[in-house]
């Protein structure tokens, strides 16, 4: 038997592992892109009726609210009898969830017409004020079986930092289940009711 008998099967060994190990990776590679569909996706409405509409007056900037970790995600929340925080895997929002909210809040302002105009930190505008807010709660909680959000909201003038008004916004409705669905469908509407109540408050102090 000749060295270079030996050494060509030794490289034909080689391939036929190598190609092997290509195979499975390959095949491990389509197995993962072929796991479980995403949940069913939710959004939030802009309301456009019962908004008090009158000439506009003012114009603001309206800020991504901030929120905690656990919070600033697209999936749906519920809160434990225990004090703790879950989350819903058969739903989840269309963006994060402070995202979310400042695009809805943004076109409740202009559907209700209130002010001159409405805009984003950054969109080269000069705001009278910023409006700032802090999203507390925002879920199903487990021991009602309500869907309920908090907001902490502040009017911030836009030359001097200085706080003009503040408030904190509360609502909730019957969840009406525990199914994703039904969950996404209860937040919207109280969000669309705490989006009434901003938009009117805030217009009146600008």
């Amino acid at each position: 038997m000749s060295v270079a008998w030996v050494n060509r099967q030794g490289r034909r060994r080689r391939a036929v592992v190598s190609s092997r190990l290509l195979a499975l990776a390959l095949a491990g590679f389509l197995a993962g892109c072929g796991g479980a569909a995403p949940p069913p996706t939710f959004d939030l409405a802009a309301p456009r009726d019962n908004l008090g509409a009158r000439p506009g007056q003012g114009l603001i900037v309206v800020a991504e609210p901030s929120a905690l970790a656990a919070i600033d995600t697209n999936r749906l929340i519920v809160m434990t009898r225990g004090g703790g925080l879950a989350y819903l895997g058969d739903a989840q929002w269309s963006d994060r969830l402070p995202k979310l909210v400042q695009v809805r809040l943004i076109q409740t302002f202009e559907n209700a017409k209130r002010l001159t105009a409405v805009g984003r930190p950054g969109d080269r505008l000069l705001p009278v004020a910023q409006l700032n807010s802090e999203i507390r709660r925002f879920g199903i909680d487990e021991a009602t079986g309500e869907a309920v959000i908090e907001m902490s909201v502040k009017i911030v003038q836009d030359r001097t930092g200085r706080i003009l008004a503040g408030n904190i916004f509360t609502r909730s409705v019957p969840a009406g289940g525990s199914g994703g669905p039904l969950a996404a469908a209860a937040l919207d509407l109280a969000m669309q009711e705490m989006l009434r109540d901003i938009v009117r408050w805030t217009s009146s102090r600008i």
